[in-house]
Formats: C-alpha cells, structure tokens, sequence
C-alpha cells in the first residue's frame, strides 16, 4: 500500500492569525446570542440593517402622515358616533316641522282657502241677508287675508250690532256672530220716535212709535246718570213685565218708575239690587194682581197700594 502524503504544515503567522479570526467570530456569534443577529444579504448585495439605515424621502413622510391622519378620522368616527346619529335625527324632526309648517302657511294664504260663502248668526231683528250682501267684497279673499278693518266699516252701516266675531271655517267658510243691541225704548223728539239701547246707542228713527217699545221720559237725556240706571232697570224686569211696559220715568237715578198698559205703576227706585227687586215684584204681582202701585225701592220690603 501506498503511504499517504503527509499534511502540509501551518506557518507560525497564519496559525496566530486564524486563532485570531476565531476569537474574532467568537466574540461575534456571542454578542450575536445576546440579541444582535445579523440580517441576510438582500438580492442587491446589502443587508436589510444598511437599508434601514438610509434616510426616510419625503413620499414616506407623507405616506406616514396620511396614514396617521386617516387612522384619527376613524377613530374620531367611532367616537362620535352616537352624537352624530342623534344630530340627524334632530335635524330630520326639524325639517319635518318646518316644511309642515311652511306648507300650512302657504296654503292657508293660497286660492285653495278663498272665501266662498259668508254665514251670519245671532241676527234676529237684523236681516241677516243684507248683512251677508254687506260682506260680499270678502269673497274670494283667503281665510287668512279677511281684513278686519274693512269686515267693521261694512258693518256701522247696522247700528243695531252692538259686537260681532269672525269665524274662519276651512276651507271656504267665513261665519260672522253677532251680538245685537238690545232696545230699551223710544225717545220723542222733533224727528219722530228714535229707539235706543241701554248704552243710548240709537238705532232707527220712525215717525210713529214702535210697537212694544215704552216711551222714556229721562231728564238729562242719553248721556245722564238717570239714563245709565233706567236703562239697566229695564233690561233686568221680566219678559212679561217688559212686554207691557208702556212708560220710563227717572229724574235722577235713584228714581227710576215703570208704567204697564195695566196702569200699574211700580216705584223701582235705583238700579240697585234689580235682580232681586225684578223676583219681588214678579211675587207680588202674583199676589196682588188688582194693584195700583207697587214700590219695590227695598226689596226686602214690597209696598202693595
């Protein structure tokens, strides 16, 4: 057999050198255990240590910044999602009531609401068509639109309304109320025979006196204190005694004295306490229908003659 070639021998200098190179990678693959591992080369020849070692540019910058910034907009979002979901809901009740609105107003002031008929109630001595033809300039105008102003001046041509109301009734219907003036009686003058309410208010003149209408002989006139307390007298007797009331007298007001077509006379005294001197009376006509005078000045005590 053939003896092998012997190994070649190791310069002194090599031999200290590769001591050297293995203590070298020694102390590499022990900082290495403690936690600094070397990267692979990438395909270019360079680590990924020496790529992230080189300056960011400014497209990363502002990828970064973009992603940060939506990241916040989400998370805001998230955040306020309630807050938001409730802001609709307020501003879509909102506009509901404010498109109901302006619709109920646009249509309350619109041709679709005219006015097509005028109805009047309360008028009893009144011709209440005379005073629907008074109102007819209305017609036409919408509900909302009626003037007032002019619904009064039509309306001083009847001095016998004393109040009245406008009753809109959707959507073509305008009804009027009115009050009438009471008469109290006629007062004789050079004219003929003017027939006026409690308050002196005049409401027709004739030249005859009206049926059922007594003859007030107030001194003072209209306007006197004697005046203000006959006519409260007589609107508080009883529809009986009114009906035959013929005559009112009163010099002051304290001295109000009726006169029936009976030819009774009764002594009413004041205004004061009428209601109940209006129940007396209609007790003692009862008990004393062949009376001549009765003075119901006090009412809690009748004098029958």
């Amino acid at each position: 057999m053939r003896r092998p070639p012997p190994l070649p021998t190791t310069p002194a200098g090599a031999t200290e050198g590769a001591s050297a190179s293995a203590t070298r990678s020694a102390s590499r693959g022990g900082d290495a255990d403690a936690g600094q591992a070397t990267s692979p080369p990438t395909v270019d020849g360079t680590s990924d240590d020496a790529q992230g070692e080189r300056p960011m540019s400014t497209r990363d910058v502002w990828r970064a910044a973009r992603a940060r910034r939506k990241a916040l907009r989400a998370e805001i979002r998230r955040f306020t999602q309630r807050s938001r979901r409730r802001r609709i809901v307020w501003l879509s009740a909102l506009g509901g009531a404010v498109l109901l609105i302006g619709g109920s107003v646009a249509a309350a002031y619109s041709p679709l609401f005219a006015v097509e008929r005028i109805t009047v109630v309360g008028a009893t001595t009144l011709d209440a068509s005379a005073v629907e033809t008074a109102l007819a300039a209305q017609l036409g105008t919408p509900l909302a639109l009626v003037d007032s102003s002019e619904v009064k001046a039509a309306l001083l041509a009847f001095p016998l309304i004393e109040t009245y109301a406008l009753e809109a009734k959707p959507p073509h219907d305008l009804t009027v109320r009115i009050v009438e003036r009471t008469p109290v009686g006629v007062i004789r003058s050079d004219a003929g025979y003017t027939v006026v309410d409690a308050a002196g208010v005049a409401l027709s003149t004739t030249s005859d006196q009206p049926a059922g209408q007594p003859l007030l002989d107030i001194a003072g006139g209209t306007g006197s204190a004697a005046f203000e307390s006959a006519g409260l007298v007589v609107r508080s007797v009883s529809p009986d005694v009114r009906a035959a009331l013929t005559t009112v007298t009163a010099t002051t007001a304290d001295d109000v004295t009726l006169t029936l077509s009976t030819g009774l006379t009764i002594v009413w005294g004041s205004s004061e306490r009428s209601a109940q001197k209006s129940e007396v009376l209609t007790k003692a006509l009862l008990a004393a229908p062949g009376a001549s005078t009765i003075d119901v000045t006090s009412p809690d005590t009748v004098v029958i003659g």
